[in-house]
């Protein structure tokens, strides 16, 4: 394995923890620049939708760029966001510097996959993908208690000042030790997006979609779940969500591998299945501390296998158009959380908090349906080709 991978794999890490590190100093934020924590949560949102418009926009504007330079070019830009969210003096300013963030950090996780991708042999190609998903898997989860820890401690401006000195430690590591890589070539983004007029990308993005939705439909509301059916403290619940993170970030190693191993459509099949069935009986093992870890650690390992299998898939599927794939899977992925999220209010707001895990049991379910499309699909047009 190309050592190189660790590197691409330390940046998606720094990158991807500006979206979610902000959740954990939520209420600091509003204190200080005199807003409403509704208004405060409207920062993680505008993240979130601008991370999954500009990916693929991104990736097609500056496909003919080689990638160490764009690279560069893009941590620059991150850090400035960043540099603007260490020193903005009002909410709006705050906010600017979030757009800046999230549009620089979508187009540098895309390129640290495909980098990735292309400097491993084809044998490793899943397994390096995988790796890399586990830094951008570690900082999801791992930014919220990160950002706590270093917002009690020093303010809520410290996690992006935090952010900022590893993005310069970044810039370094990718100038010394990075190669340049050729671009690989690309169609027009009206033809990338033609794309998914093809059955089988258009499902395989509806699954990453669907199943990632119903993992945050839980996991957005962990928290509260935790502390109404276990009557968990603060200590409890910030070594809960430490556990999950370990897990998550342990996940995209192994979807890699077995990516390799067997295959990323009979992985991604497994994912699902394993995935469904740990957050369906999560409720039931709330008696039981050990237990409901256990399963936890199942779940949360399943919520992020599934992506390096899925986007090793799509790009088998379409090699010509793999930055637009990875990039449109990325977006998927983003929208899935803020849809599930959303839909985890509804279901808080109308029925309870234990029932957030039926909820997201039934949209893996129809994650199966969605991939089984996208693969049958895949198989009628191997048996016409042939």
């Amino acid at each position: 394995m190309d050592k190189r991978v660790y590197l691409l794999t330390i940046v998606s890490f720094v990158v991807g923890m500006v979206e979610l590190i902000i959740g954990g100093i939520i209420d600091l934020v509003a204190e200080d620049l005199n807003v409403s924590l509704g208004q405060a949560g409207l920062l993680i949102t505008i993240f979130s939708l601008t991370f999954a418009v500009s990916a693929p926009i991104l990736s097609a504007a500056t496909a003919r760029f080689e990638r160490k330079q764009l690279t560069l070019i893009t941590l620059l830009v991150f850090l400035v966001g960043n540099v603007i969210a260490v020193f903005s003096p009002s909410y709006w300013v705050l906010f600017i510097g979030r757009i800046i963030s999230a549009a620089s950090s979508s187009l540098l996780i895309v390129l640290c996959v495909v980098m990735a991708a292309n400097i491993v042999e084809h044998k490793y190609r899943g397994r390096a993908i995988g790796i890399v998903n586990m830094g951008v898997s570690g900082s999801l989860v791992l930014g919220v208690p990160i950002g706590l820890t270093l917002g009690d401690a020093f303010g809520w401006r410290a996690p992006f000042l935090f952010i900022s000195i590893l993005t310069l430690f970044s810039i370094a590591g990718i100038y010394f030790f990075m190669e340049k890589v050729a671009p690989t070539k690309q169609l027009s983004l009206r033809k990338q997006f033609a794309t998914l007029k093809d059955k089988q990308i258009l499902f395989a993005h509806s699954t990453t979609f669907i199943l990632l939705a119903g993992h945050a439909t839980l996991y957005a509301y962990l928290t509260p779940f935790a502390q109404i059916t276990m009557d968990l403290d603060a200590s409890w619940i910030s070594i809960i969500y430490f556990i999950f993170g370990i897990a998550a970030v342990s996940g995209g190693a192994v979807g890699g591998t077995f990516s390799d191993r067997f295959g990323s459509k009979i992985t991604i099949y497994s994912v699902i299945v394993i995935f469904a069935f740990a957050i369906f009986i999560i409720p039931y093992t709330t008696f039981s501390l050990p237990i409901f870890l256990v399963v936890m650690i199942i779940w949360g390992m399943m919520s992020w296998t599934v992506t390096p299998p899925m986007q090793s898939y799509l790009m088998n599927v379409s090699p010509e158009t793999a930055s637009i794939q990875v990039s449109l899977n990325n977006s998927a992925l983003h929208l899935g959380i803020a849809v599930g999220s959303m839909i985890g209010g509804f279901v808080i707001e109308y029925a309870s908090v234990e029932q957030n895990a039926t909820v997201g049991g039934i949209l893996a379910v129809l994650s199966f349906g969605t991939i089984y499309l996208s693969m049958r699909e895949n198989k009628r047009k191997a048996r016409s080709e042939s």
